[in-house]
């Protein structure tokens, strides 16, 4: 090898180990989460009876989502993403135009505290997007698959009216769930840069959880009696529907979207029976065969921490024109 080659060779390397370093400079940033949740079971929907993903959901319904995040960028095409998000998801069955929904009359709000670690996946990316200058404006579609723990509390309120009601305690359907779970946050989100330091992006998340009691609805009406106290009103509100033309084949109600629907006299969730019971106690009160989720929509900020790695401070601080602050020693020969 030519000592032109070897000089090549040193130049090459030199450089590398120097985009390494300045690349690390910038690999956190911390920000925040705003806007928007929803969520998917058997409280609400539209017109027909319990349905997947977003095709049952209510924008009507939609609540806050906000919260802080920080990011470590591991290599170009792989982040680490934590962060904790405070938000809402409500529903109300008066909203739903399907009878069997709208007869059954629940409602249900449930603030939920989430705190989630996900690898983020580039997709896309570019550094320099509208040619205007490598790191003025860049760049980034990725998509993710983590892990979240959250603490939820549904309440109720009666007939849509008064104080809201915790509902955990209550055990309306004689089951003893908890107020802490764990979700799947899957979705896609992207970034733009602007001149390395802020970063404007929108993220999409959905939530698969293992539980059907977001809503504290998932089984079928039980005996009241073995209820705690004030239990009854909040597990069964169909007392309440209000009439607007009672007829022989059930009732007539309005919902909260001017449209009037048909009760049948003899209620269950997605299909009723005349068991001769009133109210028959072991009518079907939700879906157990599903699980509830929810998604969020939020704007993301962030900006962009300019640290120096060991390695950067001990071989390249001189690049930066400044002087090295640590004890003096004496030269030694």
């Amino acid at each position: 090898m030519t000592l032109s080659m070897k000089h090549a060779s040193l130049v090459a390397a030199f450089a590398l180990l120097t985009a390494g370093a300045v690349e690390a400079q910038y690999s956190w940033d911390i920000g925040l989460h705003l806007g928007g949740a929803n969520y998917l079971g058997e409280m609400g929907g539209k017109e027909k009876t319990r349905r997947d993903f977003v095709w049952d959901m209510k924008l009507n319904q939609t609540r806050w989502a906000i919260g802080p995040f920080a990011r470590y960028k591991v290599n170009r095409t792989l982040s680490v993403n934590a962060g904790l998000l405070y938000l809402r998801i409500q529903g109300a069955d008066h909203f739903s135009t399907n009878p069997q929904r709208v007869g059954r009359n629940l409602n249900f709000r449930n603030d939920m505290f989430e705190l989630y670690i996900r690898p983020e996946f580039t997709i896309f990316q570019d550094n320099d997007l509208g040619g205007r200058g490598r790191y003025r404006t860049d760049f980034r579609l990725f998509g993710y698959v983590g892990i979240a723990g959250y603490y939820h509390n549904p309440q109720g309120q009666i007939d849509r009216s008064g104080s809201w009601i915790d509902l955990q305690p209550l055990t309306t359907e004689l089951e003893d769930y908890s107020n802490f779970g764990v979700a799947v946050p899957m979705g896609m989100a992207f970034h733009f840069t602007k001149n390395r330091r802020h970063r404007f992006g929108m993220d999409l998340g959905w939530r698969l959880t293992f539980t059907d009691y977001l809503d504290d609805v998932s089984t079928v009406y039980k005996d009241p009696s073995l209820m705690p106290t004030g239990a009854a009103d909040l597990y069964d509100q169909r007392p309440y529907l209000v009439d607007v033309d009672p007829g022989t084949s059930g009732t007539q109600v309005e919902t909260a979207s001017g449209d009037v629907v048909t009760v049948p006299s003899e209620y269950q969730y997605g299909y009723w029976v005349s068991n001769g019971d009133s109210p028959p106690s072991e009518n079907k009160r939700g879906d157990p065969t599903h699980n509830d989720n929810y998604l969020t929509l939020t704007l993301t900020y962030s900006y962009v921490l300019r640290g120096q790695s060991n390695f950067y401070r001990s071989r390249y601080s001189w690049m930066r024109g400044k002087k090295r602050i640590g004890r003096k020693s004496r030269a030694k020969f």
